[in-house]
């Protein structure tokens, strides 16, 4: 009998326990910085199983963009340059699961510099 009184209340504790804490997912906050000498445009940031872009980044512009790694693999970037060129680059390997922040600062003559601070 006292079990049938006692058991909705453990019941609904659960589940406010569960609510409250809530489940967060694994998230990178990116900054791009571009200190390339000139704007860049079309900037793609692609990483495990999705990308986003940029339309256009003014010299010494940053764009933050938060992402959720879902598969692993390598992080590649890729914009115009001033002179129509499409550069390339390939960063890090991002792992499922990891969170933290990743700064990309796109230098002169093609060339970037990856800082992945993840856990």
């Amino acid at each position: 009998m006292k079990l049938r009184l006692w058991f909705p209340a453990l019941v609904l504790g659960l589940v406010s326990i569960f609510a409250l804490s809530g489940c967060k997912s694994a998230h990178i906050n990116v900054t791009v910085l571009n200190q390339t000498g000139e704007t860049i445009k079309l900037v793609e940031v692609d990483y495990p199983s999705a990308s986003f872009g940029i339309d256009t980044l003014a010299n010494g512009a940053s764009y933050q963009y938060l992402i959720q790694v879902r598969l692993s693999g390598n992080t590649k970037v890729q914009y115009t340059d001033a002179q129509s060129k499409i550069v390339k680059i390939t960063g890090p390997e991002l792992k499922e699961g990891e969170q933290g922040t990743m700064t990309i600062t796109l230098l002169p003559d093609g060339k970037a510099n990856f800082e992945p601070h993840l856990k």
